[in-house]
């Protein structure tokens, strides 16, 4: 008879214990010319960790951030991993009053800022009698993470009670009312989503476009890190960080999305050394053939890989570089363990070991997302006879533009206080960088002017820069339904697009 063994559970704290034991000195991430070896990490980790918990954060509890990519958040992350707590980046591109929306969603008991932040963070502090500030620079109130991360207690330190189902990350994502939505993911969901096989023979070096307040940051650096690899930040996702930072630290892939891509291209890459590039990856929105045939032909000897998933289901399918010039406008067969399906109303359907655990304190939001235990994406797809994935369309009415989220009512809320706007519609345009576009159908009232200088004027300062409408058309009614006078946005799209000249 063979006796039982208890499994060892997926924690990712260990992965950085183990990660700092076995690989000491060597890079685990870089911003610009500053680098944060594996030891390094792991030690200041610790350091956070105790410096939270005499704080008084624990088990369950939520630390919110409102900061641009800064190392000083991987420690922070890792930190929170220890205790059990929760980490809660905010998006940094918001305004104040945006912000403090979404930190009052989460609840947490402490807040971090960096230093151009600082103040914001401790005016929303204070207004939501927030107990504990903290920030990243020594520029703002409340404890000094930097001094802690170089001087603090380093004990090694985990929650005793900490299990692999417990929440770890909670990432904020836009729902179709503008009520932000927080997903919480557990320890082994991002465990999960990370692996890359126990029979990969080299470590990762990768480079990140986003920003660590989005997802995809820690997704792509936990992919690395999960290889005993390495991952490169960049403040500002321009060619020139980009590829710099593949020179500087042998990158061997880099992800972008298709807008990125073609900046990239449309550059000048001949003077950066991008020998050591063999994965050449993207997704988020719609990729064109002409796009991977540029990057094929651009940069030699690499791979392509097309990528679809979603915070809340994370990779969901793989288009492989075997099947990117063979499939154009596929995004390939569903990931290991991954199932798909297309529901009665052809919305995509999603189960797999590394879905969402909930929506963060919306158990109404969280039945409606879910379906027999299938998580529904909100996008229209078709599969092929040989279970490929190709999305057509979304369910909802949310805007996705440059890999970010746009619920226009948000947007028609602001915009309906303008000065001679009488009613407002927001629709997604198609757009072949963005993906889609911010567009303001607007009917005015009699005798006013409006240009779209001036409506995004009119949104300073209450919507982040990527919310803002990028078209404005002046149209004389809007299309409704007749019984409940709803805005057909479908017909209102195929109005403007049909007005449209070539």
């Amino acid at each position: 008879m063979i006796a039982s063994v208890a499994s060892r559970p997926l924690l990712l704290g260990d992965l950085f214990r183990q990660n700092a034991e076995l690989l000491g000195s060597a890079r685990a991430a870089s911003l610009g010319e500053v680098d944060l070896s594996h030891r390094e990490l792991d030690t200041q980790a610790n350091r956070v960790a105790n410096s939270l918990r005499a704080a008084g954060v624990r088990h369950g509890d939520r630390v919110a951030t409102f900061a641009d990519t800064h190392l000083g958040l991987l420690s922070l992350f890792v930190a929170c991993a220890r205790l059990g707590a929760l980490f809660a980046p905010v998006n940094a591109r918001l305004g104040e009053a945006e912000a403090q929306a979404v930190v009052a969603l989460c609840q947490p008991k402490v807040l971090v800022a960096d230093a151009k932040r600082a103040e914001t963070a401790a005016r929303i502090a204070a207004t939501l009698a927030i107990g504990g500030l903290a920030n990243l620079d020594a520029a703002g109130m409340g404890t000094d993470l930097a001094a802690v991360a170089r001087e603090g207690d380093a004990s090694p330190f985990n929650e005793p009670a900490l299990q692999e189902t417990d929440p770890h990350v909670l990432f904020f994502t836009s729902g179709s009312t503008g009520r932000p939505k927080g997903v919480v993911l557990s320890h082994r969901a991002s465990w999960l989503r990370s692996f890359q096989g126990v029979f990969r023979d080299e470590p990762e070096h990768g480079v990140c476009m986003f920003p660590l307040f989005h997802m995809a940051g820690f997704s792509l650096a936990l992919s690395a890190w999960q290889t005993r690899g390495s991952i490169a930040f960049v403040e500002s996702p321009t060619p020139e960080a980009l590829l710099g930072a593949v020179e500087r630290n042998r990158a061997t892939r880099l992800y972008a999305i298709p807008l990125v891509w073609s900046r990239i291209l449309a550059s000048d890459t001949s003077r950066f050394d991008c020998s050591s590039l063999r994965e050449l990856d993207t997704g988020t929105q719609a990729v064109p053939i002409e796009l991977v045939l540029a990057l094929k032909q651009r940069f030699p000897g690499t791979r392509t890989r097309i990528y679809y998933g979603s915070t809340e289901a994370g990779s969901v399918t793989t288009l492989p570089d075997a099947d990117v010039l063979r499939r154009p406008g596929s995004v390939g067969p569903p990931a290991p363990g991954v199932e798909i399906r297309l529901g009665e109303d052809h919305q995509v359907e999603v189960r797999s070991p590394s879905l969402m655990s909930e929506y963060f304190d919306d158990p109404e939001a969280t039945r409606a997302a879910f379906r027999d235990g299938w998580f529904r994406t909100g996008d229209l797809g078709v599969i092929d006879a040989d279970g490929a994935l190709s999305i057509v369309g979304r369910a909802n009415e949310v805007i996705r533009s440059g890999g970010e989220s746009v619920a226009p009512a948000e947007v028609e809320a602001v915009l309906a206080a303008v000065s001679g706007v009488r009613e407002v519609a927001v629709v997604g345009l198609p757009d072949p960088d963005w993906g889609e576009i911010v567009c303001a159908a607007v009917v005015l009232e009699a005798g006013f002017d409006l240009d779209l200088e001036a409506l995004q004027a009119a949104c300073e300062g209450t919507l982040a820069g990527y919310k803002k409408p990028r078209r404005l058309e002046i149209i004389e009614a809007l299309p409704r339904t007749a019984a409940t006078r709803q805005v057909q946005r479908t017909l209102l799209v195929e109005q403007i697009l049909a007005a449209t000249p070539a």
